[in-house]
């Protein structure tokens, strides 16, 4: 017997995530198959006695008195090579992470990315299973809200539709 295979999620090159456990919610992230390891912008990152950390995750690029405060456990300490091929030393913390529909734990890096337009990278190891990356599209997962156009067009499909209705009651 085979095991029913689930359909993969199709995702952008960006995307909205959740980071249910700390109350992060709608946080930009940028997708990078090119990472193994996902990297989070945090501030004020603080070693504490028995293997905690405390930090800020700065949820907004421009509003910077956006941030939450978090205290977590320390998962692990390692060299990551950054795109500009430097290596550094970074604290490595787990979480829950919500993308669309895929509810995971995942491993995140605490790095300083305040110059990068994306609070969050998401590495490979964030996206195993069934993913999908459609480099062509972004923001794909986000619920759609159909706004309400006054312009021309909208007008003139309003009156055609108007008309429209008359002609069906005179008949």
């Amino acid at each position: 017997m085979t095991a029913a295979r689930q359909d993969p999620v199709v995702i952008g090159w960006t995307e909205l995530v959740d980071l249910p456990e700390w109350g992060v919610k709608r946080l930009r992230a940028k997708v990078d198959t090119g990472a193994r390891t996902s990297a989070l912008h945090v501030e004020n990152i603080e070693v504490l006695p028995r293997g905690w950390v405390r930090f800020d995750v700065v949820v907004h690029r421009e509003k910077r008195d956006r941030h939450i405060h978090v205290k977590t456990k320390i998962r692990r300490r390692g060299r990551v090579r950054s795109s500009t091929g430097h290596q550094e030393q970074r604290i490595f913390v787990e979480t829950t992470l919500k993308l669309g529909p895929i509810e995971k734990r995942v491993e995140v890096s605490l790095v300083d990315r305040q110059k990068m337009i994306h609070r969050m990278l998401l590495g490979r190891a964030a996206l195993s299973g069934p993913i999908l990356v459609d480099v062509d599209k972004r923001l794909s997962l986000r619920r759609r809200v159909r706004k309400k156009s006054t312009g021309k067009k909208a007008r003139k499909k309003a009156a055609r539709g108007a008309k429209a209705g008359r002609t069906a009651r005179k008949t």
